[in-house]
């Protein structure tokens, strides 16, 4: 008897003594969710910092917010239907607070996230690392074509759509000057996704195995000059000062790595309005950045070796091995629940 029909199904719950592989009620999706079958989840960084301790969450819950799956039951008024493969967005947003009505809805005054609630609360199936996930409406959801593989699609979620905010925060390309500082999943990804814009660019990174991965996707090395656009996912106070000290005139720094506590950056405001500069940051990302990419997936899934930075998946029981540091080369463990 399959895990549906018992009503039961299997979850790794982290805690702060480990996790822990174990049975969850099967809920029924309510108006606007949907329960989905997990096909594959990747691991995000954020994960490892939270298992790491470098990132609070709450505790006990079921982590990971990048996976693809198929929908096997939905709620009235659901977007997807059963069958549908999908991926989601990391937020859950209301859709009617002041935030949310001024296109912030990422930064929704009630925003739930995906891999980020507590297992004991009212949302207990709200993480990737399970064999089912149940997504309430507020969240973004996007059917993924039969030819992007899932190992492909699943950080859709997370990296892939928070580039395709920061690109559209740092206009267009075209031509342009790009500096990467980071050549993690994000920036590799930008990497790609600058190239298809004709940009020119280059990455930063202190890892000589990055580097050349993302020379695959399309990045030369940075050896210095003047840039035009500067996007930072390293999180580097050291590497932000460097950008922004050669951006040229009408400079465009987009930050996107700095998302904890570190050393402040200084700034000459007359710089900036001599120089025309922007600076700017981003956090999370809008429905049409899952939108935009899935469809950036898709035009590239054959032409870009999108595949290659997953590693191939362990099983849901063996889902301690991956949540712990991995080799520089990998820039995504994977697990197939």
């Amino acid at each position: 008897m399959d895990t549906l029909t018992r009503r039961l199904t299997r979850a790794a719950v982290w805690s702060g003594d480990g996790v822990r592989v174990r049975e969850v009620e099967l809920p029924e999706p309510g108006p606007g969710e949907l329960l989905v079958r997990v096909r594959l989840a990747t691991v995000c960084g954020s994960d490892l910092h939270t298992v790491s301790g470098r990132r609070p969450a709450p505790s006990p819950s079921i982590l990971g917010h990048e996976a693809v799956g198929h929908v096997v039951a939905a709620g009235p008024g659901a977007e997807q239907e059963i069958g549908d493969r999908i991926v989601w967005s990391v937020t859950a947003a209301c859709g009617r607070c002041g935030r949310c009505r001024r296109g912030f809805t990422a930064k929704c005054e009630q925003v739930r996230k995906v891999g980020h609630e507590a297992f004991t609360g009212d949302w207990p199936l709200s993480g990737g690392y399970a064999e089912h996930i149940l997504l309430p409406a507020g969240v973004t959801t996007v059917v993924v074509p039969d030819m992007v593989p899932d190992a492909v699609a699943a950080p859709a979620g997370c990296a892939t759509a928070t580039v395709m905010a920061v690109l559209e925060a740092a206009g267009d390309l075209t031509g342009r000057r790009v500096l990467i500082c980071g050549a993690g999943m994000l920036g590799v990804t930008a990497a790609a996704a600058c190239a298809e814009r004709d940009a020119r660019v280059v990455i930063s990174d202190p890892h000589p195995q990055r580097r050349a991965l993302a020379a695959r996707f399309g990045a030369e090395p940075d050896t210095g000059g003047t840039i035009d656009i500067a996007l930072d996912f390293s999180g580097s106070s050291t590497a932000v000062a460097g950008a922004l000290s050669r951006l040229d005139l009408g400079g465009i720094l987009v930050l996107a790595g700095s998302v904890t506590p570190g050393p402040t950056v200084a700034l000459d405001p007359e710089s900036v309005v001599r120089g025309w500069l922007t600076i700017t940051g981003v956090h999370n990302y809008e429905p049409r950045h899952l939108v935009r990419a899935v469809e950036f997936l898709t035009r590239t899934c054959r032409t870009m070796p999108w595949s290659d930075l997953v590693a191939a998946p362990v099983a849901l029981d063996a889902i301690g091995t991956v949540l712990e540091p991995t080799p520089r080369e990998v820039l995504r463990a994977s697990v197939t629940p």
